[in-house]
C-alpha cells in the first residue's frame, strides 16, 4: 500500500495569469501558500487483475480505457499502471467548488503515489508538469498551472509563468516574527455555494481576449511583486490594501466571480474590521479569504458567527508519501 499526502493551496494576488491565454502574451505571475489541508491519494495492489477505484462513487473495471474518473484514467495512463490494484482518494474538505486547488492536488498526489509503485521516485517539478499535462493538455480544461506547482512543492512561494511554457519559482522567504504575524492574520470562511470552475475560467479565458481585460489582468500581476515584499516585512496593512486591489479587478474579469451572497459576506466581514478580501480560487463560491489584524479578530468572529469558518495553517511541505509498504508484494 502506498499513501500520498498532498496540500490544497491559496492564492492572493495575480490569480489568473495562469492562463496560457494571458502568459503566452506576457508573462504571468502568481504568490500562493500551501495549506495544512490535504488529499490523499492511496494505492493498494490486488491479487486479481481487476482496477477499483473509490471516490464519490465506487468504480470496477478491466482495462484503464473503462474508468470515468478522468483524473484516475490518465494518472494510470501516463505513469503506464495497467491493473491489478486498488485506488482510494480522500480529502480533508469536500474536493468540488473548494476554489484551494482540490482537482490539481488530487492529480499530484495519484501521480506521486503511482510512480512510488513503479518505485521510480519523481521531484516536484515533475509532478507539477505531468499535472499541468494531464489536466490543461490531455483533458483540455481551462485552468492554470499554479495550483499544481502549489500542490507539488508545498511552502509559500511566488510563480512566474513565461511564454516558453517554463515555470518559474521564487520561495518567499520570511522571518519566523513576519511569518506568525501574516498567517495569522488569515481567515477562512465558507460561503455555503459550490461552482464549477470551468464555467468561469472558460469565460475568463474568453475574455483575456479583449484588451480592456488583459490589461486588467496585467495591473493584478503588478500587485504580486509589492504583496510579496509586504509578506515578507510583516506589513499587514499594505497586504491588506494589495489584496483588496486584486479583488475590486478581479470581479471585473468575468461575470459570476461574485454576487450577492459574496458581497454580503465581504460586507460584513470589512465592517467588523477585516482589512480585504477575496474568493479563493476561479470565483463565485468556495471560500472566502480575508486578511484581519489579530486585535480585530474577535470582532470578525462575532460579525461573521452565521458563517463557517475553517481554521488552517500555512503548510511547508509539498506533496509527500506518507506510507509505503510493498513488503507483501506477490508480482
Amino acid at each position: 500500500m502506498i499513501i500520498a499526502k498532498t496540500p490544497l493551496r491559496i492564492s492572493f494576488v495575480g490569480g489568473g495569469s495562469d492562463l496560457q491565454d494571458f502568459y503566452t502574451r506576457t508573462d504571468g505571475k502568481v504568490v500562493c501558500a500551501a495549506l495544512d489541508k490535504f488529499v490523499f491519494a492511496i494505492v493498494k495492489e490486488r491479487f486479481d487483475d481487476m482496477i477499483y477505484i473509490n471516490y464519490s462513487k465506487k468504480e470496477c473495471v478491466h482495462h484503464v480505457d473503462e474508468i470515468r474518473h478522468d483524473l484516475v484514467r490518465e494518472a494510470l495512463k501516463l505513469t503506464g499502471v495497467k491493473n491489478g490494484l486498488e485506488i482510494t482518494t480522500l480529502a480533508d474538505i469536500p474536493s468540488s467548488g473548494s476554489g484551494l486547488g482540490s482537482s490539481s492536488s488530487i492529480t499530484v498526489a495519484l501521480l506521486h503515489a503511482l510512480h512510488t509503485y513503479q518505485n521510480v521516485l519523481v521531484t516536484a517539478e515533475q509532478l507539477a508538469q505531468e499535472a499541468c499535462h494531464i489536466e490543461i493538455d490531455l483533458l483540455g480544461k481551462p485552468i492554470g498551472k499554479q495550483d499544481q506547482y502549489a500542490a507539488a512543492y508545498g511552502g509559500i512561494n511566488q510563480f512566474t509563468f513565461g511564454a516558453d511554457g517554463i515555470t518559474r519559482r521564487r520561495p518567499v522567504l520570511m522571518a519566523n516574527t513576519a511569518r506568525r504575524k501574516f498567517s495569522s492574520s488569515l481567515l477562512l470562511y465558507y460561503t455555503g455555494l459550490t461552482r464549477k470552475a470551468e464555467t468561469i475560467l472558460g469565460e475568463q479565458k474568453k475574455n483575456l481576449q479583449v484588451q480592456e481585460k488583459f490589461i486588467l489582468m496585467k495591473n493584478m500581476v503588478a500587485l504580486v511583486d509589492p504583496f510579496t515584499a509586504a509578506m515578507e516585512k510583516g506589513d499587514i496593512a499594505h497586504c491588506g490594501a494589495l489584496l483588496d486591489e486584486n479583488w475590486r479587478l478581479k470581479q471585473q474579469l468575468a461575470s459570476g466571480i461574485s454576487n450577492d451572497t459574496i458581497q454580503s459576506m465581504y460586507e460584513k466581514a470589512k465592517s467588523a474590521g477585516a482589512l480585504a478580501g477575496k474568493i479563493a480560487g476561479a470565483g463565485g463560491g468556495g471560500f472566502l479569504l480575508l486578511i484581519v489584524p489579530r486585535e480585530k479578530q474577535n470582532a470578525v468572529f462575532e460579525g461573521m458567527k452565521e458563517y463557517r469558518e475553517m481554521p488552517f495553517m500555512l503548510e511547508e511541505s509539498g506533496s509527500k508519501i506518507i506510507f509505503d509498504d510493498r513488503s507483501y508484494s506477490s508480482k
